[in-house]
């Protein structure tokens, strides 16, 4: 046992960043995919897009030349927000990662290769996807990797 706030190393837990351009497994990597009868550059993308009605906000998201520019569009709160996006904001982040996994099977076999382990988005500030300063937070969006994760393996085994 120790006195520190958070626990001690665990070989068993993943921490990563999903706006790290450069992790593969995070919103931010520029893997495009098709969806919904459009191309998106990344999951981000396709993520904050979907949080609006109508086509006119949602089409400049997906054109923006940067995950973190889409981001930053997608939390305009000027713009109308879907009723239900509370309830589907899981539903939609899930779709965009498993389409991507699809799309990309070597990601989907780095995925796979991280079975046994607990995925964990290392975000001091978002309790919801990530872990929070305290690792307290929901890791919603480790979660989310991880169903992905047991689907893909489902699909291999079948």
């Amino acid at each position: 046992m120790t006195n520190n706030i958070f626990p001690d190393a665990n070989d068993e837990i993943i921490y990563f960043s999903r706006s790290d351009v450069t992790q593969e497994l995070g919103t931010f990597s520029k893997h495009a995919f098709e969806l919904e009868g459009k191309t998106w550059p990344s999951v981000e993308h396709y993520f904050q897009a979907m949080k609006f009605e109508g086509e006119e906000h949602g089409e400049k998201i997906r054109q923006a030349a940067h995950p973190k520019l889409a981001r930053k569009l997608g939390r305009q709160r000027f713009k109308r927000m879907r009723k239900d996006w509370k309830q589907v904001k899981t539903t939609v982040m899930t779709r965009g990662l498993y389409i991507k996994c699809k799309t990309y099977p070597d990601i989907a076999e780095k995925l796979l290769n991280t079975e046994g382990k607990k995925l964990v988005e290392n975000s001091q500030y978002d309790y919801f996807w990530g872990c929070g300063r305290d690792r307290r937070g929901s890791n919603m969006y480790g979660q989310v990797l991880m169903q992905v994760r047991d689907k893909l393996r489902e699909e291999t085994q079948t």
